[in-house]
């Protein structure tokens, strides 16, 4: 498997270009979610104005990305005094397999200041549950390391509306940036899946996630925190959001997903 600093690192800053994508990050027929919503974040890097910071992330996952050859595609949909709106696209066969907005900016002065955020919940990882090592986990699960304090296991009928723990990369010891945290992120299953007791597909379908801050000076491989809640689920769909706490208990980002399952 590929280092995902490595594949996020061959990205250039051209507007359009072909890429490959690498196989071994599988998550059934398509390639890792996570990976390429990284990959659209890394190619919307160039075309932010300097001084801006990442604020938010909107990603359409629209058909299965394959390992492979791929176009990446960047437009500035705008650029403003404090605000920068870019549009990328991954296509594959002359489709758009997967469409972002990513919106920069830059800090102000402003007289509101809501600072206070929800905290982590308080047990550590050594109390939590790791992902068992069984036939039928999707091949990038490999790369991160879980523990699993709020809710249950997947497919193990636990009915909790919060679902999450503590996560980290198993092997990669590198400094935090957007890219690995999306990684991360969306390393977890979708929060429905422990309410089943049997193997069923389920993928995200659109996902937005906010950086109200600059990420802190922590690692990839230092345990990050994660708690997703179901707001509404039924119909075959979920919508569900989140919060990231860094390793000192810092909120980092907010996450919201609509997911699919067959089920």
């Amino acid at each position: 498997m590929q280092p995902i600093d490595t594949i996020l690192d061959s990205i250039t800053p051209d507007a359009v270009q072909t890429i490959l994508l690498p196989t071994g990050w599988g998550q059934g027929r398509a390639l890792f979610g996570g990976l390429t919503a990284a990959i659209a974040w890394r190619h919307a890097v160039a075309g932010a104005a300097a001084g801006q910071q990442l604020r938010a992330m909107t990603v359409s996952f629209v058909g299965p990305v394959l390992a492979g050859e791929a176009v990446l595609e960047r437009r500035v949909l705008r650029t403003g005094k404090n605000v920068t709106q870019i549009a990328v696209e991954i296509q594959q066969q002359g489709e758009v397999v997967l469409a972002a907005l990513v919106t920069y900016g830059r800090a102000r002065d402003s007289v509101i200041r809501i600072t206070d955020t929800p905290e982590p919940p308080s047990a550590p990882p050594a109390e939590g549950l790791s992902f068992p090592e069984v036939a039928g986990l999707p091949e990038f699960t490999t790369a991160f390391d879980y523990r699993v304090t709020q809710g249950g296991l997947p497919f193990s009928g636990v009915k909790s509306r919060e679902f999450g723990g503590y996560m980290r990369y198993r092997s990669l010891d590198a400094a935090i940036d957007e890219g690995t945290l999306l990684g991360m992120v969306d390393a977890w299953p979708p929060a429905l899946l422990p309410h089943l007791t049997e193997l069923a597909p389920a993928s995200s379908l659109t996902w937005t996630i906010e950086f109200p801050a600059h990420l802190p000076n922590f690692s990839t491989h230092d345990w990050w925190h994660y708690v997703a809640t179901i707001d509404y689920a039924a119909d075959g769909y979920g919508h569900t959001h989140a919060h990231i706490w860094d390793p000192s208990g810092q909120l980092v980002a907010i996450s919201r997903q609509t997911v699919t399952v067959f089920a």
